[in-house]
């Protein structure tokens, strides 16, 4: 069976980017000091200031002592979302990777000669297109969502 690769490593000849694992006890710790009810109430009030999920997840473990929102409430942030009616169009992934391309997308209007970045671009966008197929298999987006450079400045802006 071939090997699957990430897409870290898919244009690359190197292994991509060591990461950290995550605690293997599946049930909530003993030492958490705040109920089910406080951390949904926390969730949405750092929504609320504009903080985007997996920074709430890392504001929730540094400041609050909460190592994972899924273990404590059973819940993931996003589900803590939707319950609270608070939902995004665009899921975060796909909104960060959009950015990272109008990013690029500027400097390259801006050093047309850099042809490293004409090549972020493709590889980015291609990322970004290959991600809006799986949301898309997974109606996590509308079937006729498309990407186009247009919505990149709308979304970054």
């Amino acid at each position: 069976m071939p090997e699957v690769l990430s897409m870290a490593r898919m244009y690359s000849g190197k292994k991509g980017k060591s990461g950290s694992n995550k605690p293997k006890t599946k049930e909530k710790p003993i030492w958490i000091r705040y109920s089910e009810k406080e951390i949904e109430r926390l969730v949405v009030k750092l929504h609320k200031e504009e903080n985007s999920t997996s920074k709430i997840g890392l504001i929730l473990r540094d400041s609050y002592g909460i190592p994972d929102v899924k273990l404590a409430t059973g819940k993931k942030v996003t589900e803590i979302l939707e319950k609270n009616k608070i939902k995004s169009e665009i899921p975060e992934d796909l909104l960060f990777l959009i950015k990272k391309a109008n990013k690029a997308r500027e400097h390259y209007e801006k050093h047309k000669q850099d042809q490293t970045a004409k090549r972020g671009i493709t590889l980015t966008e291609s990322k970004v297109r290959r991600l809006a197929k799986h949301y898309k298999k997974s109606k996590k987006l509308p079937k006729d969502w498309r990407y186009t450079p247009e919505l990149a400045k709308l979304l970054s802006a």
